[in-house]
């Protein structure tokens, strides 16, 4: 699936390698994303871009390079944070984000299709924090 809209995105196809963490925890997921860069592509470009794709969705927060996530700071929360980290000796990216999978999961995203289908800010009730289990 991340292939296939970043292939679309990018009109070309994109291979990328996938990452996730399994960790003694009880919520969180921590993801890591390898993906080549194009020759001459800057840290500054990346993070133009990340920014720019998302500047409409409240709940990402995106760190910039060389900042990873943790999922502390996410846990019981409906956010996406997300960083990374540039490799320029073999020209790659690795994008690291952290999610907690109980609140942005599929629950999370229901009360925001909720929202929107009943022409409500899509951030109704998902702004507060929820620390159980």
């Amino acid at each position: 699936e991340m292939e296939q809209e970043l292939s679309a995105l990018a009109g070309k196809p994109i291979k990328i390698s996938f990452t996730p963490h399994l960790v003694p925890m009880t919520r969180g997921i921590l993801s890591t994303v390898y993906a080549n860069l194009n020759p001459g592509v800057s840290a500054d470009t990346v993070t133009d871009v990340f920014k720019e794709f998302y500047e409409d969705a409240p709940f990402v927060r995106v760190l910039g390079d060389g900042v990873l996530p943790n999922t502390l700071y996410v846990r019981g929360t409906n956010f996406c944070d997300i960083g990374w980290k540039i490799d320029n000796r073999v020209n790659r990216i690795v994008v690291v984000s952290a999610i907690d999978n109980l609140t942005r999961g599929a629950s999370g995203q229901a009360v925001c299709n909720m929202n929107l289908m009943f022409g409500l800010d899509e951030t109704t009730g998902l702004l507060r924090t929820v620390w159980q289990p």
